[in-house]
C-alpha cells in the first residue's frame, strides 16, 4: 500500500477518535455494504428474449453511446470488469428477459430454472450471488394492465410468469446458499382519468395472494411501488400506499426506488417507518433529476441522507441495496463504477458519523452541540478512509479507475458493432 495513503488513514483515525468513532470498525463494516449490480445497465434493458424489440411499459433508456453489450457473454464480461473496479464483493441482479434461451423464443409463462443454470454457474465461478426480477414490460400482453387486468387470460398469464420467476429465484438461492431477492414491479396504470381504481387494486391483491401462496425457502419477496409511469401518468395500481399496506399485512419486503417518489419526498424518512412494520427493506438507488429519469447515482445529499438513516437505525442487516439506473449516454462500465462507488462512499460517511455522541446531545437537549457536530463531521477526512479501503481491496484509488475503463473501451467495447 502506498505510504501516503497509510499516513492519511492514520491521521483520519486520530481525528475520528476524538469524537468517539472507531475507524477500523467502520472499514470492517464496509464489507457489509453489499450492492446488487443491475445487469440491465450493460445493454439498455434489452435482454435476450427479443433483442430487436422495443421497450415499453414505463421503461426507457436514453442515449446511444457505442459499445452496448449484445450477448450474454458480453453482459457477463462487462459485469466482471465493472466489479473489478468496485471495492468489496457484490451481487448481480437479473431480469427474467436475460435468460439463457439458447436462441429460441420462450414465452414468459414458460420460463424455467434451466434457462438460468448457466447464470448460476457463471456467478459461482466469479464469486457473485444472484438476485432476480419478473419482467412485465415489453411484451405483446403487457398493455397497460398485467396482474390487475380484468381479462382473466391476460392476468393469469402474468400470474403464471411471476410464479415461475419465484421458482427460478428459489433455485438460485438454493444453489448459491443465499436467498435470492425476488423483486416484483409492474407498470399497471392509466394514462388518463380512472374511475375504477378500487377494482384494479382488488385484482392486483388477488393476483399477489395467489402468487405468494406458494411458500419458498430461498426467496426474499419484494414488492416495488411507483408514483407514475410513461403512459400511466394519471393512475398507478401498485402505488406506495397499496404496497406498504400489502407488505405490512403479509410480511413482504417493500422496495424503495429512489426515483419512484415525488421529488420533494425524503426516501430516508421512510426507512424508520418501514422497519417497524416490514421484515426488511429493498433499495433501488438511482438519481432522479426529473422524477424517475434514472441517472447514474452520485454522492448527493439524497443518497447520503439515505445511507445515514440506515446506519442510524442500525439496520444494515435488514436493508438490501440494489442499483437501478440505465444511462446509455455515457460509457456503461463507467456508469456502473461511478454509481457503485458513490453509493459506497455515502455509506462509509454514514459509518464514520459520530452517532453515539450525536444521540447523547439530542437526548440531553443540547441542540447547538448536535448541529455543530453534524456540520463539523462534513469536514472530517472520510476520503482518506475511502482511499485506504480501496487500496485494501486492491481496486484503483481515486480517479485512477478512469484509465482502466478507457483501456477497456479501446480493447473491448469499441470493437462491438
Amino acid at each position: 500500500m502506498d505510504q501516503k495513503i497509510k499516513e492519511a488513514y492514520d491521521y483520519a483515525k486520530e481525528v475520528y477518535a476524538r469524537v468517539g468513532v472507531d475507524v477500523e470498525k467502520a472499514v470492517k463494516d464496509m464489507d457489509k455494504i453489499v450492492l446488487s449490480l443491475h445487469c440491465w445497465q450493460t445493454d439498455d434493458v434489452t435482454g435476450f428474449e427479443n433483442p430487436d424489440g422495443e421497450l415499453s411499459g414505463g421503461i426507457q433508456a436514453t442515449g446511444n453511446y457505442p459499445g452496448k453489450a449484445r450477448t450474454i457473454e458480453e453482459v457477463r464480461q462487462d459485469l466482471v470488469k465493472a466489479a473489478s473496479l468496485i471495492p468489496g464483493v457484490h451481487r448481480i441482479n437479473l431480469h427474467e428477459i436475460y435468460g439463457d434461451f439458447g436462441g429460441k423464443f420462450v414465452d414468459r409463462d414458460e420460463v424455467e430454472p434451466k434457462h438460468f443454470e448457466s447464470w448460476m454457474k457463471w456467478a459461482k465461478e466469479n464469486n457473485f450471488k444472484l438476485d432476480f426480477n419478473s419482467t412485465s414490460f415489453s411484451h405483446p400482453k403487457s398493455g397497460s394492465l398485467t396482474l390487475s387486468n380484468p381479462d382473466d387470460e391476460i392476468r393469469n398469464f402474468w400470474i403464471e410468469h411471476t410464479k415461475r420467476c419465484r421458482r427460478i429465484a428459489e433455485e438460485m438461492g438454493r444453489y448459491q446458499g443465499s436467498p435470492s431477492v425476488m423483486n416484483l414491479w409492474i407498470h399497471d396504470g392509466s394514462k388518463d382519468t380512472t374511475v375504477n381504481r378500487l377494482r384494479y387494486r382488488e385484482l392486483l391483491k388477488e393476483s399477489l395472494d395467489e402468487i405468494y401462496s406458494e411458500k419458498l425457502e430461498y426467496v426474499k419477496d419484494c414488492i416495488e411501488a411507483k408514483l407514475f409511469g410513461i403512459g400511466a401518468e394519471s393512475y398507478t395500481v401498485g402505488s406506495y400506499d397499496f404496497y406498504l399496506g400489502y407488505g405490512a399485512k403479509n410480511d413482504k419486503i417493500v422496495t424503495l426506488d429512489t426515483g419512484h417518489f415525488h421529488l420533494t419526498e425524503s426516501i430516508a424518512d421512510k426507512i424508520s417507518a418501514l422497519l417497524l412494520f416490514t421484515p426488511e427493506i429493498m433499495l433501488h438507488v438511482s438519481r432522479p433529476i426529473r422524477w424517475d429519469s434514472d441517472h447514474v447515482t452520485t454522492m448527493n445529499d439524497d443518497t447520503l441522507d439515505l445511507a445515514k438513516e440506515i446506519i442510524r437505525c442500525d439496520a444494515l442487516d435488514r436493508v438490501n441495496i440494489g442499483l437501478d439506473y440505465f444511462d446509455a449516454s455515457i460509457n456503461r462500465i463507467g456508469a456502473y463504477v461511478i454509481g457503485s462507488r458513490a453509493t459506497q462512499k455515502c455509506f462509509l460517511q454514514a459509518l464514520l458519523e459520530p452517532t453515539e455522541l450525536l444521540r447523547q446531545y439530542e437526548a440531553n437537549g443540547q441542540l447547538f452541540e448536535r448541529l455543530a457536530t453534524l456540520e463539523e463531521a462534513k469536514n472530517m477526512p472520510w476520503n482518506a478512509v475511502w482511499d485506504y479501503y480501496c487500496a485494501l481491496k486492491n481496486v484503483p484509488v481515486g480517479e485512477s479507475y478512469i484509465k482502466d475503463i478507457q483501456q477497456y473501451e479501446i480493447d473491448v467495447t469499441s470493437k462491438r458493432q
